[in-house]
């Protein structure tokens, strides 16, 4: 008999907000190990947009081994932006994914200032408070004024080769992305996320998908981005059936306070592809195969 259940039973949720954090979250690390063990999934990876968090990893890991708790650190300015140095080190602490720069992504915090959102984020608050007391965190690129990648990113993507990291491209625009997926490539970097591809500010036509694929990336879709609206759900399942299982990363991006929890929106989104026609074991592709297969 069909179990929904099993269609996350194993899997990893790569894009997940738990506390301690700057921002009001859900649910902290330890409530989260919880609910992994007991959804049967593996484990899942602490997203901080402003600390490494493999530290927290290491404990949880610890304190509930059947939870596979993944370290990660994001190049905000937080960290210095795209700085070697925060990477080496992250790496050695046991981090196994670099978020490149989210709400100090240049393109980013463009968008968010701009207006263009209904709702403000949490961070854009901070954001703004921080620059009003004469402490403005600088926006970040990957980019220099020539339009290639910056001597920083370059040393970046070396020390990510060196300890076969997971690259994930964040909020950055498609013009860094697609700098940076083949600056990737030529540096040795086998490990690609392509961050919730259908994203207001990060959206990606199948077109440029296959493109990004053919360089050797996965397409990460996520439940918060059709949940609050912010595409049609039907536009997410086309574009990953367009894509194909193989290339697909299932994830929440959820920890929000007003939303559910991890577990349940990654249940519900495996449910929502199943239900539109997806194969179980393709479905278990996006959400136990392919990010087991990063993690190795």
């Amino acid at each position: 008999m069909f179990d929904a259940k099993d269609l996350i039973r194993g899997g990893y949720d790569l894009h997940v907000h738990s506390a301690p954090d700057v921002l009001p979250r859900k649910m902290n690390d330890i409530e989260m190990a919880r609910r992994i063990e007991e959804s049967g999934m593996a484990g899942y990876a602490i997203k901080s947009h402003y600390f490494c968090t493999s530290e927290r990893a290491q404990i949880i890991r610890e304190l509930f081994p059947a939870c596979d708790a993944v370290g990660t650190m994001t190049l905000n300015s937080s960290v210095g932006g795209i700085n070697p140095s925060a990477v080496e080190m992250a790496a050695r602490s046991g981090a196994k994914l670099i978020w490149f720069p989210t709400c100090d992504s240049a393109h980013e915090r463009a968008y968010v200032l701009s207006g263009k959102y209904k709702k403000q984020p949490y961070w854009a608050t901070i954001v703004q408070e921080m620059a009003a007391d004469g402490n403005a965190a600088p926006t970040v690129t990957v980019l220099d004024e020539q339009g290639g990648l910056t001597e920083e990113a370059w040393t970046v993507l070396r020390v990510m080769a060196k300890y076969n990291l997971i690259l994930a491209t964040s909020h950055m625009s498609h013009e860094e992305t697609f700098a940076l997926v083949k600056g990737a490539a030529e540096t040795g970097v086998k490990k690609i996320i392509i961050t919730h591809a259908d994203f207001p500010t990060t959206f990606y036509t199948v077109e440029e998908q296959k493109k990004l694929v053919d360089l050797g990336a996965y397409i990460e879709h996520c439940y918060t981005t059709w949940a609050t609206g912010k595409v049609d759900l039907e536009t997410s399942i086309e574009q990953i059936k367009a894509i194909g299982a193989d290339h697909v990363i299932l994830a929440t991006d959820l920890g929000q306070k007003t939303n559910i929890y991890p577990d349940e929106g990654m249940l519900a989104y495996a449910t929502k592809l199943y239900e539109a026609g997806m194969s179980a074991e393709d479905v278990r592709k996006t959400t136990v195969y392919n990010p087991a297969a990063l993690l190795k």
